[in-house]
Order: C-alpha cells, then structure tokens, then sequence
C-alpha cells in the first residue's frame, strides 16, 4: 500500500514539474519625473496591457487626489522645465494638469517635457501614456513655490 502511495506522489511532482514553462515575467512599465536632475517614481492609476497570451488590467478605484497621496509631493519652480521618462518606448505622452478646485487644464508635452505653471500653488499632474499594447495612467503633484 505504501508504495502505491508512493508511486502516486512520484506521478504528481512529476506532473506538476512538467508544467508550461515560462517565457519571462511582466514587468509594468515605471514612469519617472525628473526635476532638477532628481528622478521621482510617480504613482501609478488605472493600467491596461494585452499581448498574444497575456492580459492585465488595474483599474483605479482611487481618484487622482488620493493618489497624489502616495507620491512625494515636489518643489519648483514657476516656469521650470520637467522631464517625464516612462519604460518601454510609449507611442504617446499626454498631460493633465489639476488644481485644488478640482478643474485641469491640458498640458503640451514637448520632447518628454512640461513647463511648469508660473503662478504659486499646488498642482497635480496626471499623465496618460499609450503604447501598442495598452494605456496607463501615472499621477505625481508639486508645489510651486
């Protein structure tokens, strides 16, 4: 009886070691601002990417002011110049700009980089990435000093 047992446990390892074996692991796509030559993580929203056999998708449940929450608030300057850098080559980059009365305002996003407003203040930015295979959207806030 024992060796049936055995023989049974031999047949499963086996089986479970012969499994579909894996062609690498996704990484999601960071996407940093870079002020001042300091790059900063910014905090990821809503994110969707599909390949042959592979499919993910986190939609945020948090809104943009929570997520600005996570992400260390920066310092700047009125008209200084950031760079956004995102992993993987996206085909394109878009900017929102959000205020404390919660209207925004489109950003132009020129070479990877945004002007910062002129007047004082606190602002969220949430930018929108795409690339053939999916969107993301990543959230990050200054204060204009």
């Amino acid at each position: 009886m024992i060796k049936v047992y055995l023989l049974m446990l031999i047949v499963i390892i086996l089986t479970g070691c012969n499994g579909i074996p894996v062609r690498g692991t996704f990484i999601q796509p960071e996407g940093k601002v870079i002020l001042e030559n300091n790059d900063y993580s910014m905090t990821i929203g809503d994110f969707e990417w599909k390949e042959r056999d592979f499919e993910v998708s986190n939609i945020s449940t948090t809104d943009k002011y929570e997520l600005a929450g996570e992400f260390t608030t920066l310092e700047g300057s009125g008209d200084g110049k950031l760079e956004i850098e995102i992993d993987q080559n996206p085909t394109s980059i878009d900017a929102n700009q959000w205020n404390t009365d919660f209207t925004s305002t489109t950003i132009e996003v020129k070479g990877n980089k945004i002007t910062l407003p002129s007047e004082k203040g606190y602002y969220i930015y949430e930018v929108i990435v795409e690339w053939p295979q999916g969107k993301a959207t990543y959230i990050f806030d200054i204060d204009i000093l």
